[in-house]
């Protein structure tokens, strides 16, 4: 396993910084990700994806259920933040690799989609129905930093690895949409007509920008290495979705974010005007 990166404390206790990290007032636009970055009402999804898959897969005799279980974790975590398709498709991969004869990957995605369903139905019909307030499902502090970016002139994507049509509806009901003015994408079931990466590359020519120009936040690996790797600056957001507004920062993520080219690593978005000053400087 490669050692993380050296890093030093932020500001406030809740911040780290990759060491040599230096403010860029040259940003000028951002990428968000959605569930676990700024909504939390697909909070508890591995604990849909996880059953499902232990479920379907052909056992082996001489396998724990523990050990099952913490292979089908890795699996589903380490292509979090991707399409969940890929999940589907490595899932198929260990059926087949049991001697099984695996669905269709799009036959687990919504199959797995119409269980989620069912888990997160109450949020939605609360939100619905006004029994929620949008801020009960969204990350601490989420609307008051999108003001602040967006009162900044700041041009906001999102782009999700969950499908399109749900990104559009969670948006709504949230009431954060109006902060992207349409620059909402997610995913597909052509699934290699989207990427987080096609996102940040349309950005960078449609804009006519080097990468350097770019910010984004996310909670998982593949925005923050796509920006990493074009030179953007990359806001690991290690969100403790299970206790939204504990200031605790998810080990995990942390770990696995700062592996991938984190430049800072937050819990949520507790202090948006210090997050701001270290992100772009004083002045």
């Amino acid at each position: 396993m490669n050692p993380l990166p050296p890093t030093r404390p932020g500001p406030a206790p809740h911040i780290e910084l990759r060491e040599g990290f230096v403010a860029r007032p040259e940003l000028w636009h951002v990428l968000f990700d959605f569930d676990g970055t700024l909504s939390l009402i697909r909070e508890g999804w591995p604990e849909v994806m996880l059953p499902m898959f232990m479920e379907l897969l052909p056992k082996r005799p001489e396998e724990s259920e523990a050990a099952l279980r913490q292979m089908l974790l890795d699996d589903i975590m380490r292509l979090n933040g991707k399409q969940t398709i890929y999940q589907m498709i490595q899932f198929a991969e260990r059926v087949r690799e049991r001697g099984g004869q695996p669905q269709e990957p799009l036959w687990y995605k919504h199959e797995y989609l119409r269980r989620l369903e069912q888990r997160i139905h109450h949020r939605i019909e609360g939100l619905v129905s006004g029994r929620f307030q949008p801020d009960d499902w969204l990350v601490h502090g989420a609307r008051p930093f999108l003001e602040r970016l967006r009162a900044r002139g700041l041009k906001l994507y999102l782009a999700s690895g969950t499908d399109e049509p749900f990104v559009w509806r969670e948006a709504r009901l949230l009431r954060i949409d109006q902060y992207f003015e349409g620059r909402i994408y997610g995913a597909l079931d052509n699934y290699q007509n989207f990427s987080k990466k096609m996102v940040i590359d349309r950005i960078l020519t449609e804009n006519r920008i080097p990468g350097r120009h770019l910010l984004a936040f996310g909670d998982g690996y593949v925005e923050i290495q796509n920006t990493h790797e074009v030179g953007g600056l990359a806001v690991a957001v290690a969100s403790d979705e299970a206790h939204n507004g504990s200031g605790r920062v998810d080990e995990w993520k942390r770990q696995r974010l700062l592996g991938v080219g984190a430049d800072i690593v937050i819990p949520d978005y507790r202090e948006p005007d210090l997050l701001l000053e270290i992100l772009f400087g004083k002045g």
